[in-house]
C-alpha cells in the first residue's frame, strides 16, 4: 500500500496495513533561505520516510513583508521571536494591503515549495504546505494582547485588516496551484477558550478560516487543520473543511478517543512533544504508540505529536516514532 492509499483509506476509516506516521520541525536559521529550508525539509523526508511531508516556514512568513521583523533566540522549538511589530494602534489595521504572493517571504516560500516537489517523487510522498489562519497572522502582526484589544475596541479596523490578510493568503494558495502539493496544514491558534470567547472566534476567526478552507482546489485531496494551544474550541473547528485535524490531545481536552467522536475524518496526534519526544526513552515512546494506536482501533489515526517536535529532540526517539508502526 504506497502513502496516498494508505492516508486516504484512514481519512474514510477503513483498514490500513499500517497506521501512518509523520513528525515535523521547525528549521531555524535554515528557514531564512528557500534552498536551505527545501535541502532541510527532504533530508529528513530522506532518513525517516515519512507518510507526508508537511512544509514548516518560519511562522513569521506570512507576515514580515508587512513590516515584522523577527530573530531566532535560540528557543527549542525553533520558532523566532518577534522584535518588530507592524500594527501598534488600530488604525495601523487599515494600512495592511493585500501582499504579491509572488515577491518577498511569500515569493521564497513559493520557491521553497518548488524545490521539495522536485526533490520528490509528489505521486509517491504526499507534501503539504503550512497556511496560518488570518487571526493567527493579525497575532503576529500586532501581538497577542493588542490583538484582543483591538477586537474589543475597534472591530471595524481590525476587521479591514483581516480582510487584507485574508485576500494575501487567498492569493498565496491561487499561487501554490501550479506545484503538485497535496494540500495544506492549516494553523489555528486564536480558537482558545484561554485567548478568546466562542462568540469572539466565531466573528474575528470562523468566517475567516472557512472562506480560505473553502477556497482549496477539490485535487487537494489531504487537508490538515491544527488547533494550536490548551482548551481548543474543537467542536467548533471541527466541522472546517479538512480530511484531518491535530491538536494537542496529550496535553488538552478532548483527548484522542473524543475526538474522534466529534470528526468525520482523521485524527493526528497520540504522542507529545515534550513528555514523549523530547524528554522521554524509546521503550516509553513505544509504549504510548501503542497505546494511540489500541485506543483508535488503528481506524481514521495518524501517529504524531501535537505540534512541532523540539530542535534537540533525540534521534532515537524520532526513529522509535518511526519503527513502531512497522511493529518495532
Amino acid at each position: 500500500m504506497n502513502k496516498r492509499e494508505r492516508l486516504t483509506k484512514t481519512f474514510a476509516g477503513e483498514a490500513t496495513d499500517r497506521v501512518p506516521v509523520a513528525l515535523w520541525r521547525h528549521w531555524p536559521g535554515d528557514d531564512q533561505r528557500s534552498a536551505d529550508l527545501a535541502r532541510s525539509t527532504l533530508e529528513f523526508q530522506k532518513h525517516y520516510d515519512w507518510d507526508f511531508v508537511k512544509i514548516t516556514p518560519a511562522s513569521s512568513f506570512c507576515v514580515t513583508d508587512y513590516g515584522v521583523q523577527d530573530e531566532w533566540e535560540g528557543s527549542l522549538e525553533g520558532t523566532r521571536t518577534i522584535l518588530k511589530r507592524a500594527v501598534n494602534r488600530s488604525l495601523d489595521w487599515t494600512d495592511l494591503r493585500p501582499l504579491e504572493p509572488t515577491r518577498g517571504s511569500l515569493g521564497r516560500q513559493l520557491e521553497c515549495m518548488r524545490l521539495v516537489c522536485d526533490g520528490l517523487h509528489t505521486d509517491d510522498v504526499p507534501i503539504i504546505q503550512t497556511i496560518f489562519s488570518p487571526l493567527a497572522q493579525a497575532k503576529s502582526i500586532a501581538g497577542r494582547d493588542m490583538l484582543v484589544r483591538h477586537m474589543r475596541t475597534n472591530p471595524d479596523r481590525l476587521h479591514t485588516g483581516l480582510n487584507a490578510i485574508t485576500e494575501t493568503t487567498l492569493r498565496f494558495i491561487e499561487a501554490m496551484k501550479k506545484y503538485p502539493v497535496a494540500g495544506i496544514y492549516y494553523a489555528i491558534q486564536q480558537a482558545s477558550y484561554d485567548v478568546l470567547s466562542e462568540e469572539e472566534y466565531k466573528t474575528f476567526g470562523l468566517p475567516y478560516d472557512r472562506k480560505i478552507l473553502e477556497s482549496v482546489p477539490d485535487k487537494w485531496w489531504f487537508n490538515m487543520i491544527h488547533l494550536h494551544g490548551d482548551a481548543p474550541m474543537f467542536k467548533l473547528c471541527s466541522q472546517l473543511k479538512a480530511q484531518a485535524i491535530n491538536w494537542h490531545d496529550q496535553e488538552t481536552e478532548p483527548d484522542l478517543i473524543q475526538g474522534k467522536l466529534q470528526f468525520k475524518g482523521a485524527v493526528c496526534g497520540g504522542l507529545s512533544r515534550g513528555r514523549h519526544l523530547h524528554q522521554g526513552t524509546p521503550s516509553a515512546i513505544r509504549d504510548q504508540a501503542r497505546l494511540a494506536m489500541t485506543q483508535t482501533n488503528s481506524r481514521s489515526f495518524i501517529l504524531s505529536t501535537g505540534c512541532v517536535i523540539m530542535a534537540t529532540t533525540p534521534l532515537s526517539n524520532i526513529r522509535a516514532v518511526r519503527d513502531v508502526v512497522e511493529g518495532g
